[in-house]
């Protein structure tokens, strides 16, 4: 009996112990058996080994319930890191949300290089490529240069990626809190439920998706450029200074691709008379003209210099 009282003492102190380092130490987990860093609850050191996330599909992660914020999963299914920032899962290999780097900005192709195109004949200074495009265009079926496809009036939250997952859910806010593009067949073809033509006017409008310096064209200045083209055509586009490719469009119904390597659009930020519809830049081998717009389609955008 006493050997037991004494076992039963001799637990309960370890365990105590225990408790006491787990409760208010860090945890050092290397090779030379290191105190971990004072800032750190898990400090792990190696100089030959990893740490692995847990593993999952993108199934899998989508039945995690109520995920706190901050969880890490590695997506097997992108071959991606992801973690929930409380409104969505963000995707380290595509999903760069509003995060902007001087003289950069993140798309699913890595950072759009901001590099100076001017034409002399408008005095305008330009982006020399699409935004999410890897160089400037060669020819107007350039895969390489045809770049993302916005949504008028989104920020480059991963939906204007070519490859982006669809909603049917319509946004209540200016930042959907998803990477969706979202389709609809309601008029007026919106993704917002409440239209709002203040995201994309100036470089300090809400959801400017352009660098720092750079903001959406009005119709007026793209306009200007179109005039100075040798031809009024795709022809034109792409010997212009600008090098417009034929990036095709998402349609805003079923977010399909179409017309990739014929015909181009690309945004203003010159609200309709209508107020409901914006202006758009529609260029083909027949002809390049100015049209309304529903804000839920995916066009291209060449940001301006606010100069």
């Amino acid at each position: 009996m006493k050997k037991l009282v004494l076992r039963s003492l001799i637990i309960a102190c370890l365990c105590s112990v225990l408790f006491t380092q787990t409760s208010f130490s860090q945890v050092s987990i290397n090779e030379l058996g290191e105190a971990g860093h004072e800032s750190a609850m898990l400090d792990v050191e190696s100089t030959n080994k990893g740490f692995l996330l847990p593993r999952m599909t993108t199934t899998n992660r989508k039945a995690i319930t109520n995920p706190a914020i901050g969880l890490m999963i590695f997506n097997t299914s992108t071959n991606c890191m992801e973690w929930w920032n409380g409104n969505w899962w963000f995707n380290a290999c595509k999903d760069f949300g509003d995060q902007y780097e001087e003289g950069i900005i993140f798309s699913e192709n890595g950072p759009t290089a901001v590099v100076d195109v001017y034409n002399p004949t408008t005095g305008k200074t330009w982006m020399d490529r699409n935004l999410g495009a890897t160089k400037v265009a060669e020819s107007i079926d350039d895969v390489d240069a045809y770049g993302d496809l916005y949504q008028w009036g989104r920020i480059a939250d991963g939906h204007q990626s070519r490859s982006s997952e669809t909603a049917t859910t319509l946004s209540e806010t200016d930042k959907p809190g998803h990477s969706n593009f979202i389709k609809t067949n309601a008029v007026p073809n919106d993704w917002r439920s409440t239209s709002n033509n203040n995201l994309w006017q100036g470089v300090a409008g809400t959801n400017n998706p352009c660098p720092s310096g750079y903001r959406i064209p009005t119709e007026a200045e793209f306009n200007a450029e179109r005039q100075s083209w040798t031809t009024n055509n795709t022809a034109g586009a792409i010997a212009s200074p600008l090098k417009l490719p034929a990036a095709g469009r998402r349609k805003f119904n079923d977010a399909t691709i179409e017309n990739a390597g014929q015909d181009a659009l690309y945004w203003t930020s010159s609200i309709a008379t209508n107020e409901t519809t914006v202006r758009g830049l529609y260029i083909y081998s027949g002809t390049a003209a100015f049209a309304d717009r529903n804000k839920s389609n995916g066009y291209s955008i060449r940001c301006i210099k606010d100069n």
